[in-house]
């Protein structure tokens, strides 16, 4: 049910894109909670690992969303060990930037962090997000197990089945392996540099869409 939902309103609110990365729409109600379980029971919570471009964008997004606990900027997908932010910048680590989302699925479930992931970029462009370009701003899932990996998949096929966007999703589905956390000036960037030019004019615009079209999905 959740899949049929996505793809039809992908395909009724692709309106909502812009040369940045356009947030779409909203697919429903999350079930209603007082307050996260943070410390009742920690093995309930899962991880799920996204590359979308800057990590900046994606960190500012999932950080206002009810139910995620933590979301850490940082670097996965590649073979070197302890990158830098200026080697993975090189593109030549073959990591990505991403953000690690912890979340209770009590509160959100996988498939609407997936909504929120493909309706927050653009799924179809190769290593290139807006003006940000390179390996290091892939589209990717980095999943933590095979139910993971097979709704993922899933709901991949479903979008590119609806015709949600001209060109075929080229997101990257592989086995999350390792997560580098990103230097400390990386994490929760927009709240501390929101007067910075690359928050007023890249990530304000795309959050302000983002906060409108899932303000019930919002912590605020």
């Amino acid at each position: 049910m959740i899949l049929k939902k996505l793809s039809a309103l992908f395909f009724c609110l692709l309106w909502l894109g812009s040369g940045i990365a356009g947030c779409q729409s909203n697919t429903g109600r999350l079930p209603e909670k007082n307050k996260l379980k943070i410390t009742e029971n920690q093995s309930d919570m899962e991880k799920i690992t996204l590359g979308a471009g800057c990590f900046w964008c994606v960190e500012s997004v999932y950080l206002d969303v009810k139910g995620i606990l933590k979301a850490e900027s940082g670097y996965s997908g590649g073979p070197k060990p302890n990158p830098t932010y200026k080697e993975v910048c090189s593109g030549t680590t073959g990591h990505a930037e991403v953000v690690q989302i912890t979340f209770d699925p009590s509160v959100i479930s996988f498939e609407e962090i997936l909504e929120i992931f493909f309706q927050t970029h653009d799924p179809t462009t190769l290593n290139r997000q807006g003006n940000d370009i390179g390996t290091q701003y892939r589209s990717a899932i980095f999943y933590h197990s095979e139910n993971q990996r097979m709704r993922a998949l899933e709901i991949i096929k479903s979008l590119n089945a609806s015709g949600a966007w001209e060109k075929p999703i080229v997101t990257e589905v592989a086995a999350f392996k390792e997560f580098f956390p990103a230097e400390d000036y990386h994490q929760n960037y927009y709240k501390l540099n929101s007067e910075q030019p690359y928050c007023q004019y890249v990530i304000r615009p795309k959050l302000e869409k983002f906060r409108k079209v899932f303000k019930e999905k919002l912590k605020h």
